[in-house]
């Protein structure tokens, strides 16, 4: 084996056993609930920025593939949110300007249900959403109690986010009894 299949099998493992220990430390019961408000909403938006936007993204798309009306602020082509609605907002820290002006604005115009996915259980996004899925793992922030990574910045918190997401549509299908093979009536079709 050449020294970089090893350091690359070492890598592999440690970001591999930092997921595992991130997902397991997320509260199942916040899960539940951002679980049913996904079911119960008219429509789910989603907000970020950077890479944890990218991650929203990804998991806007599969939502949509389980016939759930998904859209990500700011899009073309997003409608208006309404008070039956659900706003998911990223932010590791919960301070990004973005996330958090979007948030104080759905509040205060439609007053929808607001979701905040991050690791700052004490940021500004605490006053504004309805609750909270924390995902407790090393941000900008620093916080005690978050799990460290060896990966650069927030890669941890962004990977997370992803699979959070899947976990998620995995289970609602499985709640929902979908077949697999209907779902691809969601997918885009002209690839």
């Amino acid at each position: 084996m050449s020294d970089f299949a090893e350091r690359y099998d070492e890598a592999s493992e440690e970001v591999l056993a930092e997921l595992k220990k991130t997902l397991e430390s997320v509260d199942s019961a916040s899960l539940e609930r951002l679980a049913q408000e996904i079911l119960k909403a008219d429509q789910v938006f989603f907000v970020g920025v950077g890479r944890v936007m990218l991650a929203l993204q990804c998991v806007c798309k599969r939502f949509a593939h389980l016939g759930i009306k998904a859209h990500c602020v700011g899009e073309i082509n997003e409608p208006a949110i309404k008070k039956n609605d659900l706003l998911i907002v990223g932010s590791g820290s919960g301070g990004s300007l973005f996330p958090l002006g979007i948030a104080k604005k759905a509040r205060e115009t439609v007053d929808c249900t607001i979701v905040h996915i991050g690791s700052n259980p004490n940021s500004q996004m605490k006053d504004i959403a309805d609750f909270m899925v924390r995902i407790p793992v090393r941000t900008k922030n620093y916080l005690e109690d978050e799990i460290d990574s060896c990966q650069p910045m927030t890669s941890l918190f962004e990977q997370s986010v992803l699979l959070v997401g899947d976990v998620l549509a995995k289970m609602i299908i499985e709640q929902r009894h979908l077949d697999m093979k209907s779902l691809w009536q969601y997918h885009a079709n002209l690839e």
